[in-house]
């Protein structure tokens, strides 16, 4: 079996059965297989393991592995478990993780090989021949001058093709890009997708080789950021676990303070209904109304709110992009307005007459236009103020919306039908 496919069967297993088939494992296998464990299921086992057992699996994980099994435990856990370690593993783990969170330098492998422009394709294949075990992946080798600055790249197939008396320099060059350890991870990803390549180079601000990304980093990267964002849209705290594996407590921590606050969001709604409750008593047919159009408003921004974040998301527009994006959004909200205004006026014509259609008409018009720009430029003003624009979750947006909503209907139901409003 493959160890990715032992992993995924040994968490199918009860929890005391994982130990137990874990160490049946042949010892060779047993460190490619937890790499490929979740990290509450590395927790338990390394729990359950003697010092010794547990300083073998440590010892011999690859550095971003371990700095990913580290960077979410507690720190006397994190105390307790580099305690095992050797000194060159721990001033590893501790480099790696001294980077910030997020960042590409704890994403990145430190074990990579390198060759000089000056060397033969036969003494560059003799080098990658006995450094092979060190590095992540010899597939694409790094050209680096004497003092470690990054030249560019070259696949392993050109020392295959060329002629063994052929120097490196001469080699056709890859692609020289390269990406700050400081920089965020998610444009590590997004340089791997956009130039098609496999090993991504991380340097400091020398630009010195410091370590590499492979695009097997960044699919996990991808994966657990558009699961952060999904959680965040539905106003669920991050989760750091799989749901299978998240206990009610968290769940319910996870959850009640979104909840709270869209409450009393909710509660500005109420207040401003309350306000109009002789408008309402005046015409009682108002009440039908005003869950379609306020519905209409928050569908409308939770649409434009989604389209938002997910282009923000993959970089398909910028914060500089506004007044253009404002633009075309008005026109398409009030597009869409208007085909709604004018699909409810039909309802407001049999119940009320022509006065009710045109309220309602121009009501629908208004929410869903005012709707769907705040779903828009809520996300871009997040992103301009530094926060992630997916805390413009559809609930937020919808429940914003439903305030401008109840205050527009009711504002025109007094303006157009000369009915009482707030002041009697």
């Amino acid at each position: 079996m493959r160890i990715q496919d032992i992993a995924r069967a040994l968490m199918a297993l009860d929890e005391a059965q994982i130990p137990r088939v874990f160490d049946a494992l042949p010892r060779g296998r047993k460190v490619d297989v937890f790499s490929y464990l979740e990290p509450s299921c590395q927790y338990r086992l390394l729990a359950g393991m003697s010092p010794r057992a547990a300083r073998h699996v440590l010892s011999e994980l690859a550095p971003d592995d371990l700095t990913a099994l580290l960077e979410d435990l507690p720190p006397d856990e994190v105390r307790r478990l580099l305690r095992l370690l050797p000194f060159g593993a721990v001033r590893r783990a501790l480099t790696l993780l001294g980077y910030p969170e997020h960042s590409v330098g704890r994403l990145m492998t430190p074990e990579f090989v390198t060759v000089r422009p000056d060397w033969t394709v036969t003494d560059s294949l003799a080098h990658i021949r006995e450094h092979s075990a060190r590095g992540e992946t010899v597939n694409v080798i790094l050209v680096v001058d004497e003092d470690r600055h990054l030249m560019h790249t070259l696949p392993l197939k050109h020392f295959i093709l060329r002629r063994a008396t052929d120097p490196v320099e001469k080699l056709p060059p890859g692609p020289a890009v390269s990406i700050n350890a400081q920089a965020d991870r998610t444009e590590a990803a997004r340089l791997i997708q956009h130039y098609d390549i496999e090993v991504l180079p991380v340097v400091d601000d020398d630009n010195v080789v410091l370590g590499i990304v492979t695009v097997d980093d960044v699919m996990d990267v991808v994966e657990e950021e558009t699961t952060e964002d999904f959680h965040k849209f539905g106003s669920v705290g991050a989760l750091n676990l799989s749901l299978r594996d998240a206990g009610l407590s968290l769940l319910y921590r996870k959850r009640i303070g979104w909840l709270l606050v869209l409450v009393a969001l909710n509660l500005v709604g109420g207040a401003i209904m309350a306000g109009f409750a002789e408008t309402i008593e005046a015409l009682v047919v108002l009440v039908v109304f005003l869950p379609l159009i306020i519905a209409g408003g928050g569908n409308a921004g939770a649409q434009s709110a989604t389209l938002m974040v997910r282009a923000l998301a993959t970089g398909d527009v910028e914060a500089r992009d506004w007044l253009r994006l404002w633009g075309r959004e008005l026109f398409v909200s009030v597009a869409l307005g208007l085909t709604m205004g004018l699909a409810i006026a039909l309802l407001g014509f049999w119940r009320g007459g022509a006065e009710l259609a045109l309220l309602v008409a121009v009501a629908m018009t208004l929410v869903v236009t005012m709707g769907s720009l705040v779903g828009m430029m809520l996300p871009l003003i997040l992103q301009r103020l530094r926060l992630d624009p997916a805390t413009a979750s559809v609930p937020l947006v919808t429940s914003a919306a439903d305030i401008v909503g109840i205050l527009l209907y009711f504002s025109l139901a007094v303006a157009l039908l000369e009915l009482p409003g707030t002041g009697g």
